[in-house]
């Protein structure tokens, strides 16, 4: 593969590179919030005129310094004066004159401007947010209200948010949550979510902590379901790619700013403070590659999205809630489906270009991990979803697996091994179900296995009543169902495996919804799906079956993100009809519950038998003792990278021509924000491994290359480009047992 990676010490089972050359990114800046495409328009400069790219050249000097264990102090110790930076005094001075009585009266008048100076400031900030009464905040930091000048603020249950643009609301958490902004130190992780969930600050333990978590779908990867609105007016857009087509030409509307619309007004502070006071402590948050860049043949907004992306990664944190940033999109698209990018054929390691969009997706995950592996970002964001529901049927078991483990090797090699060594890294089930990958790469540091059970697309009708009742005989088959379809397979697969985790499930237990099946399905809105396109004709037997199926699924799943937590209403009835898929509306309409907890031994109370998971992962699991040794069986078992075969090529295509990229072009990597006023600790510079110095791909100058998008069982090329190059290779260093190894939405 030609995908460029920096030289290690380290053995890895990595990609061999030709060429490396000093590169180390820029540390290119941007304004957190609100966040414009200004800084767009900047003329780019290439490391070769035949790229494809809009990248800049990069300078040296990004390494950022590790968190001082200041910052990592427990929960109890937020609320002390010394720790806020409230009522410091200065250091008492020689006193000469004790005997004098002019001393006295001035020490007497001096303590009492002392203690108003620290008494006050004191109960305001400290105490009185605390003790659930409001406290009136404003911001004078983009994108990070909450904060009044440089006094560091805080809140709880009832106190009032003051946001960037000036708005304001009340905080409701009851469970013992607070948000906490300090402009000094941005990057301040004391915040808590509720009362059971560690702090930013504080190790979450898996096996104790339970992950509940809700998915921010449509927000940067638009689909037509959750954003019908945009779908409506462009009736011929069937993705992001016609929708962003068909924006484009449309000048008189804004052209694609129309999306930067909808990045800055879908998700707002008030719904990151509104999911920390429904009881949930995690955020699933989806990112396409175009956050990174686009090459000139795609039609995404390129860029724009980012630095809405890191406005939520710092609402996350200012409402102690963790982050799994999950890689939505691949090039040529990892699975067909509308919410890849483009609706259409498999172009990843499918394909006459399947291994060159590889090339493109390995580093787009590299600039990723690199950026989220710094310091300043690892406590927000403990997971990294490398890929988002990869069709294994389509490219191969093995074909995946290296990938994979390609992968791995390449994050483990930038962030080391070991527990606190960037984050965690998610791979999906490709849809064979978690039972399929037990034992897979034992031994690994921090790998996750993530699924995505639904029933709404198991190619079943689904007519089965859900309002029958109430209490337990509320839902008809449908809890037992979920109990009995899920319980058994995630509890088997946290010992099989390792942590294992739902990243998306949901109420639709069937297929109704608008545009659930796509644009142009018209089933899913259908005269037999009316009843489930508007919550306003649902009674309380109704509410009662869903609220049953909700905490049975849960119950089941034990750490789950729900898909999703708004869905957008359609411009024609100006209401959302797609209600089972909205997490928010099922807290505020009463069928989804307000405490997630209420979950626990809904299948148990069901009748369902099940063997709990014990709670207790091997240490290599979680980062402890023999992460990262990996038996040298494990590794030969899954093959090297590139895989020996591609599918999706004709038949007696010779897999030596296929074309592939060439490692010359500057990394398009991550800037980090910028604050005001300016912060006093570091704020990073984008890239945490400064010895990763390798170049990005891009198109060989002079040759030509099927479309990316488009090119399963495309004519192979005849030969070589350029003339007379010998045939690619690629090799793997052998890995010994020593070596330290640094049901689908089918629509939707």
């Amino acid at each position: 593969m030609a995908s460029s990676l920096h030289t290690s010490s380290t053995p890895v089972s990595q990609v061999e590179v030709s060429s490396f050359a000093p590169n180390i990114p820029s540390q290119d800046t941007l304004l957190l919030g609100p966040p414009r495409a200004s800084y767009l328009e900047q003329t780019p400069e290439f490391a070769s005129d035949a790229s494809p790219r809009s990248v800049a050249l990069h300078s040296s000097g990004n390494a950022s310094p590790l968190l001082s264990q200041q910052e990592k102090q427990i929960n109890e110790a937020f609320a002390r004066p010394d720790h806020l930076n409230f009522g410091r005094t200065p250091a008492a001075r020689k006193r000469s004159l004790l005997t004098r009585p002019i001393f006295w009266i001035i020490a007497f008048i001096a303590l009492i401007i002392v203690t108003t100076a620290v008494v006050i400031p004191v109960y305001f900030f400290v105490i009185k947010p605390h003790s659930n009464s409001t406290s009136s905040t404003a911001s004078s930091s983009p994108g990070a209200s909450g904060g009044s000048g440089n006094t560091p603020t805080s809140g709880g249950n009832g106190s009032i948010v003051t946001t960037s643009d000036g708005t304001t609301f009340t905080y409701i958490n009851n469970f013992g949550g607070f948000w906490v902004y300090n402009p000094e130190d941005p990057f301040n992780n004391n915040a808590q979510p509720n009362s059971w969930t560690p702090p930013l600050n504080t190790s979450w333990t898996w096996g104790e902590d339970k992950v509940y978590g809700v998915n921010l779908g449509g927000l940067f990867v638009l689909e037509p379901f959750i954003s019908p609105a945009l779908f409506q007016k462009y009736p011929a857009a069937v993705d992001e790619w016609t929708l962003s087509t068909l924006m484009a030409a449309d000048t008189a509307s804004g052209g694609l700013n129309q999306i930067e619309d909808h990045y800055n007004t879908f998700i707002t502070e008030q719904d990151i403070a509104e999911i920390a006071g429904a009881g949930l402590n995690w955020i699933r948050l989806p990112i396409p590659f175009w956050a990174i860049e686009k090459w000139d043949f795609e039609p995404f907004l390129e860029k724009v999205c980012w630095p809405y992306i890191l406005r939520v990664l710092q609402w996350a944190r200012k409402y102690g809630i963790r982050v799994n940033l999950d890689l939505h999109t691949f090039p040529g698209s990892q699975n067909g489906y509308n919410h890849s990018g483009k609706l259409g054929s498999v172009n990843f390691l499918n394909g006459v270009m399947g291994l060159a969009n590889a090339e493109r997706a390995i580093d787009y995950i590299r600039i990723i991990a690199e950026f989220i592996s710094q310091p300043e970002w690892q406590p927000v964001v403990p997971v990294f979803s490398i890929m988002n529901e990869p069709l294994l049927s389509t490219i191969g078991k093995n074909q995946l697996t290296t990938f994979y483990l390609r992968a791995y090797d390449m994050i483990r090699n930038i962030t080391g091994v070991g527990e606190g060594k960037g984050p965690y890294i998610a791979i999906h089930d490709g849809f064979q179900g978690v039972g399929s990958w037990a034992g897979f790469l034992q031994g690994s540091d921090r790998i996750i296995l993530d699924t995505h059970p639904y029933f709404a697309f198991d190619g079943n009708a689904n007519t089965e009543p859900i309002a029958t009742g109430t209490g337990l005989q509320a839902g008809g088959i449908w809890p037992q169902t979920a109990c009995n379809a899920w319980a058994d397979s995630m509890n088997a697969s946290q010992t099989a495996f390792g942590v294992t985790i739902a990243g998306e499930f949901s109420n639709g237990f069937n297929a109704c919804g608008l545009f659930l099946t796509g644009t142009t399905g018209t089933a899913s809105a259908g005269p037999s799906c009316s009843l489930f396109l508007d919550a306003s004709q649902w009674n309380q037997t109704m509410k009662d079956g869903l609220m049953e199926f909700t905490l049975a699924s849960m119950d089941a799943l034990q750490n789950w993100f729900f898909w999703t937590w708004k869905i957008g209403n359609s411009s024609t009835t100006n209401s959302v009809e797609a209600p089972l898929w909205s997490y928010q509306l099922g807290v505020q309409g009463g069928w989804i519950p307000t405490d997630p907890r209420t979950a626990l031994g809904t299948c148990e109370a069901l009748g369902v038998s099940q063997q709990p998971f014990s709670g207790q992962y091997a240490s290599w699991q979680t980062g402890g003792a023999g992460a990262g040794d990996i038996p040298a069986s494990s590794i030969a078992s899954y093959g090297q990278y590139p895989p020996s075969s591609i599918n999706g090529l004709t038949p007696s295509a010779n897999q030596a021509l296929l074309p592939t990229y060439t490692s010359t072009s500057a990394v398009p990597t991550l800037p980090p924000p910028t604050f005001s006023p300016t912060p006093t600790v570091s704020v990073g510079g984008g890239w945490y491994d400064s010895a990763d110095t390798g170049l990005a791909p891009t198109e060989v100058q002079g040759c030509g290359y099927p479309s990316a998008w488009d090119a399963v069982s495309s004519s192979m090329p005849t030969a070589l480009c350029p003339p007379g190059t010998a045939a690619a290779t690629v090799s793997t260093p052998q890995i010994t047992a020593s070596a330290i190894i640094p049901t689908a939405r089918l629509a939707r």
